[in-house]
């Protein structure tokens, strides 16, 4: 008999809940649009996301198809927004709307908490900004300091949704509490919250591994949905929870999801140290690390430059690669991964037609991705062994044969790698499977694979050389 499995990703614009059995198949999903204020992108209601989190859910078990058996749904898991959080008073209720990650108003506190982390942290991470939980919580106790005595716990944005589906708000995982400072290396909150900037002991969570069951359905839950009272599984980061969806999770596999810009993360069994701060580390539930680092160069420059007649460009692609001509479709000026350059601007060679040039930009993303990859492997001393990837760039074929035989790997496409479905993943991880490696290889499916082609490789290792020294001579890198 099948067993199902809820996955929740409550995103900055809407939320989307997937129900899926054992090996990872949609039986059923909903979805719905934020209609929020010009502030949403600074402050939302955790309360709106329960009633519309809860709402979608509802219409989802009332509305099943007969061959699923409502009680065979074992459990959920949440996946939300990197670094939002909001502060809870003894009842559990919100202080105030949950502060956004995207909330810029905690610049002077991010400075702050970066250099004390510098002082008491020694490996671990200390690249905090104004989107760091850990500057929000320091933000609202200056901004706030009325409300200051009735705090009674500090929860992410997915431990919010967590605690309403089991009643445990205590609880948080590995990669939730990476940006409000907990050490990952020593697994202990660091004593300069307590010491240096005033936060009580009593409102920092209790952290455990990524895919611990930390409570069981509500019994009201269960009687308005004709549940049985399944297992609820902490919550975690969406970034985390995509990677997990394409079925990135073994030590030597990487993720890249090309979207507007380009997202790296992966897995190590040594914990990576990037003096540049140019990649930070999440903990793995199986002991191991998944760092991880978002380049500005993406996919952006297509819709951009080339908004139309993308089929016969890549048909037309097909006919000049190797190009042999240097180009970095940066849309914006600086880069941040995988090189620390806040001046630099994009370059292209000047009279190429519109089809050499669309070909010549996706060979020039794949430079910056094979030498993301390239210091990956420099400061773990581990190699890269397979790349999955997802998002709207993985869907040309050309761009795929580009970068397999550009960073000569081979690169497996996702058939879908949503942070709904990695919250699902997670939450079969340890429920129905025995680790989240058996559940990610059982509940995600590769769509294509794509090898390195040998006469194509040779090449582009000559103009992959040739666009690294153009870094250098720019000074970039």
């Amino acid at each position: 008999m099948n067993r199902y499995f809820f996955g929740v990703d409550v995103g900055t614009q809407g939320i989307r809940v997937v129900l899926v059995d054992q090996n990872g198949h949609t039986v059923a999903s909903g979805a719905r649009h934020f209609f929020w204020g010009e502030r949403f992108r600074e402050e939302q209601s955790p309360e709106m996301w329960w009633q519309e989190c809860s709402s979608i859910i509802g219409g989802i078990v009332n509305s099943l198809p007969k061959a699923v058996d409502k009680r065979a749904i074992m459990a959920l898991s949440v996946t939300s927004t990197s670094g939002t959080v909001i502060p809870l008073d003894s009842k559990q209720k919100p202080l105030h709307p949950a502060i956004m990650y995207s909330d810029g108003r905690s610049v002077r506190q991010g400075k702050r908490c970066q250099k004390l982390a510098l002082r008491y942290v020694a490996d671990g991470y200390t690249g905090f900004n104004s989107s760091s939980g850990i500057s929000k919580i320091l933000w609202y106790m200056e901004t706030y300091p009325e409300k200051v005595p009735e705090i009674a716990l500090w929860v992410h944005a997915s431990d919010y949704i967590i605690g309403r589906f089991c009643g445990n708000f205590s609880v948080t995982d590995y990669t939730n509490v990476l940006k409000s400072g907990y050490d990952l290396q020593t697994f202990q909150w660091p004593v300069y919250l307590i010491q240096e900037l005033g936060f009580k002991k009593e409102w920092l969570q209790n952290v455990v591994p990524s895919g611990t069951v930390v409570g069981k359905l509500q019994p009201q839950l269960c009687a308005a949905w004709g549940l049985l009272p399944l297992d609820v599984v902490v919550g975690m980061t969406d970034g985390c929870a995509t990677q997990m969806a394409s079925g990135a999770v073994k030590p030597g596999d990487w993720n890249t999801t090309i979207g507007t810009t380009m997202v790296i993360k992966g897995v190590t069994r040594n914990n990576l140290i990037d003096p540049l701060g140019r990649l930070y580390s999440h903990r793995h539930p199986e002991g191991y690390w998944m760092p991880g680092g978002a380049s500005n160069t993406g996919a952006d420059w297509i819709s951009i430059d080339f908004p139309t007649d993308l089929d016969a460009l890549n048909t037309a692609a097909q006919r000049y690669i190797p190009t042999g001509k240097l180009a970095w479709p940066l849309k914006q000026q600086g880069e941040r991964y995988p090189i620390m350059a806040p001046n630099a601007v994009g370059f292209a060679i000047d009279g190429l037609t519109k089809e050499v040039q669309y070909a010549a930009n996706l060979e020039g993303v794949a430079c910056i991705e094979r030498l993301a990859y390239e210091i990956i492997e420099e400061l773990s001393g581990e190699e890269v062994r397979a790349i999955y990837t997802a998002g709207g760039g993985s869907n040309s074929e050309i761009w795929l044969q580009i970068r397999a035989s550009l960073m000569n790997v081979p690169i497996y496409k996702c058939k879908e790698a949503s942070g709904a479905l990695g919250a699902a993943i997670m939450a079969a991880s340890y429920t129905f499977y025995s680790s989240l490696s058996e559940a990610a290889t059982q509940m995600t499916t590769i769509d294509k694979t794509v090898v390195p082609q040998s006469e194509l490789a040779d090449k582009y290792e000559i103009q992959y050389q040739e666009f690294k020294q153009k870094l250098k001579d720019l000074n970039y890198l």
